[in-house]
């Protein structure tokens, strides 16, 4: 039987971090089973039943989110709001059916009830007073809500994939409501539909909504339809081991891709964040979907820890192709200099990208090293730069400049051995030569080996920074 998951945030904000961990697994399983197995499909559900809360603008940044990471969906993303008269259909299939039934209690009557029941110690918060009484003796003007018809004695049992067995008394379990007073489908009622007719056969997500699914497992029952699988998995805690806030850091999705984090070492990480295969630390999308499975999904809260990321980050950035780099940076130079780089700025990143992304952990890391490759004549210098060229450094880079004049093989190679000879000819180590040259050529103090970037920017722009640097007051 193929395997049928989804994804299904609710669009009140950005794509959080624990939503898109829970994304990776569903899109990760469907797509084991779809490569290994009898089939898989991945689907996305907008449950957008909160009208005050939910926006466009959520929505297209979850989809933005889960563009960028690379978790595409089969079909269409569903509308939950506009599934609302499906969710109807079977809270009233349910009443015709003796399952469920209305209820016309008062908003001060159902206070009334939670004060009663809290003072008792109860945990089912509604009496069931409507639930074998005559629909005739409703008041006039009252509008009624719909509810299930709960089994009040035995358990409630679900057989979780990562929690494992978990039972629950019916006794602590309300009466749910199904449809508001004003027809409008609860949550509850809405998932459960929506997860039928989607033929959804797993349901993965947090273990917050452990809960739930008991409910839902009753509603399932009470219509007659088979239940899906449930992987409920632990939420993702901060270092501090409390559950992630924004105390913790960035949350959103666009957070991390803006702060400068690749998509497949994001993936990476959030993949490794509460699921293991031995030790692999680093693992391919291809590796993943081979050995994902939810038996190796773990039970307690994983910690994001915002260093290893950062780390992992590194090691991707450093494993990336170069011309795929240099298109991330060259968008980010265009928007800080409105366009305006020096000519063959493209040509010269991916010439010393290799040189770049060495120390770099983040793009935006990558993009500020780089910023000098694409700056026009005459570089403004930073600090530590101007301080480093005095008069003393200048008047070396002028005998310097004598000798790299007459260079003819503009290589890596043989301009650091022209500046070694230079060093040590004016009785200089080479540091006093190399980190003056360093800010004449680059602006400042940090980057990759002199030697390669005078060779990517050629011998031209190479001498011309260098007079720049000699001649500037």
């Amino acid at each position: 039987m193929p395997v049928v998951t989804r994804f299904a945030p609710s669009p009140t904000g950005f794509l959080h971090i624990g939503g898109a961990r829970t994304a990776l697994y569903n899109w990760l399983f469907a797509h084991h089973h779809q490569r290994f197995g009898d089939g898989g499909r991945f689907l996305l559900r907008i449950e957008d039943t909160d009208r005050a809360r939910s926006s466009e603008a959520a929505v297209t940044a979850i989809l933005d989110g889960l563009q960028w990471l690379g978790l595409d969906w089969d079909g269409d993303a569903i509308s939950q709001f506009e599934r609302a008269s499906s969710h109807q259909s079977a809270a009233h299939q349910l009443v015709n059916s003796g399952e469920a039934y209305y209820c016309y209690c008062s908003a001060d009557e159902l206070t009334v009830m939670r004060e009663k029941a809290r003072s008792e110690g109860l945990k089912r918060m509604y009496d069931g007073r409507w639930r074998d009484r005559d629909p005739s003796e409703a008041p006039d003007g009252v509008k009624p809500v719909v509810r299930l018809r709960a089994p009040q004695t035995g358990v409630t049992t679900i057989k979780d994939l990562v929690q494992g067995e978990v039972k629950v008394a019916n006794e602590e379990l309300d009466d749910m409501v199904l449809l508001r007073a004003d027809g409008t489908p609860t949550y509850m009622l809405a998932v459960v539909v929506d997860d039928h007719d989607m033929g959804v056969t797993h349901v993965i997500r947090g273990d917050d909504h452990l809960t739930n699914a008991f409910r839902q497992c009753q509603l399932y029952q009470a219509l007659g339809w088979s239940l899906p699988e449930y992987a409920h998995i632990p939420l993702i805690h901060g270092p501090d081991g409390a559950k992630m806030s924004k105390r913790h850091g960035a949350l959103g999705v666009d957070s991390y891709r803006d702060e400068g984090f690749m998509p497949d070492a994001l993936r990476n990480y959030l993949l490794r964040l509460g699921w293991s295969h031995g030790d692999a630390e680093i693992i391919s999308t291809e590796q993943a979907i081979e050995w994902f499975d939810l038996t190796s999904v773990g039970r307690s809260a994983a910690r994001f820890d915002f260093a290893k990321l950062t780390n992992l980050n590194g090691h991707y950035i450093r494993m990336a192709d170069d011309q795929t780099l240099t298109n991330l940076v060259i968008g980010l130079l265009q928007k800080k200099y409105d366009g305006r780089l020096a000519e063959g700025t493209s040509d010269r990143l991916k010439k010393g990208m290799k040189g770049l992304k060495e120390r770099a952990k983040t793009i935006v890391e990558l993009f500020e090293s780089a910023e000098f490759y694409a700056k026009t004549r005459p570089l403004e210098m930073d600090e530590k730069a101007q301080g480093i060229l005095d008069s003393d450094t200048r008047k070396h880079l002028s005998q310097l400049q004598e000798d790299l004049v007459a260079l003819t093989n503009w290589q890596p190679d043989a301009i650091e051995t022209t500046v070694k000879a230079f060093a040590e000819s004016a009785q200089l180590k080479l540091g006093k030569v190399a980190q003056p040259l360093r800010a004449a050529i680059t602006g400042t103090t940090v980057s990759p080996s002199i030697f390669d970037v005078m060779a990517v920017l050629g011998r031209e722009e190479a001498l011309g920074r260098i007079e720049d640097a000699i001649t500037q007051v």
